[in-house]
């Protein structure tokens, strides 16, 4: 297993643990649907996924995952408020052009939000455009900049000074170190590799 899949199981268990047996569950950015498939099978909930690229929706209907292609903000307008027991953003605001618009949505239609991603200020990070001045390169942005992801990077401290402004409250957190293993319990915001928050009005 890869790095990167080795950290990806260790988020994956954490959202499990905030998710409910039997709950209402959207997946913004489903992607192949791993996650879905996951808690369908250890949760016993009804999920669906939102993702714009066509294959990774076909990914989802071969494992059984129920799936949309399309934009997540239309797909949510569709449903009433609080449809949905949890919506779950999994390093997926990174990748949209109005992340802010994203989550008060997510907060409108679920009861609770759970939001992951990979901390940009993380020491590594710095320290490599530090010294090369270049985009970092590494096991978690592995791409250069002709095809760069994400387009809106985000830290620790950036997303709990917007959870701020908005009035969002912040139910709980785990913060990881580099290795997305051990819980980063000093200075997240340099020492965090991932954050996960659980978000409600």
């Amino acid at each position: 297993m890869t790095k990167p899949a080795v950290k990806r199981t260790v988020d994956m268990q954490i959202i499990a643990d905030w998710v409910e047996p039997h709950s209402r569950v959207l997946d913004l950015g489903c992607g192949r649907g791993v996650l879905l498939d996951s808690l369908v099978q250890s949760k016993d909930i009804f999920g669906v996924g939102v993702d714009l690229d066509f294959d990774k929706i076909s990914a989802c209907v071969k494992r059984g995952v129920t799936a949309y292609q399309g934009d997540m903000m239309a797909f949510m307008g569709a449903f009433p408020d609080g449809h949905f027991d949890r919506v779950i953003c999994s390093r997926t605001l990174e990748e949209v052009g109005h992340p802010g618009a994203i989550i008060a949505e997510a907060l409108r239609v679920g009861r609770a939000v759970t939001v992951g991603f990979v901390n940009h200020a993380f020491w590594k990070n710095r320290l490599d455009a530090f010294l090369h001045g270049r985009k970092p390169r590494n096991d978690v942005y592995t791409t250069g900049w002709s095809e760069s992801r994400p387009a809106n990077p985000v830290t620790v401290a950036d997303f709990e000074d917007f959870c701020s402004a908005k009035g969002y409250r912040i139910v709980r957190r785990a913060l990881l170190g580099g290795d997305w293993k051990q819980p980063c319990r000093v200075a997240p915001n340099l020492l965090a590799g991932y954050a996960l928050y659980d978000l409600a009005k």
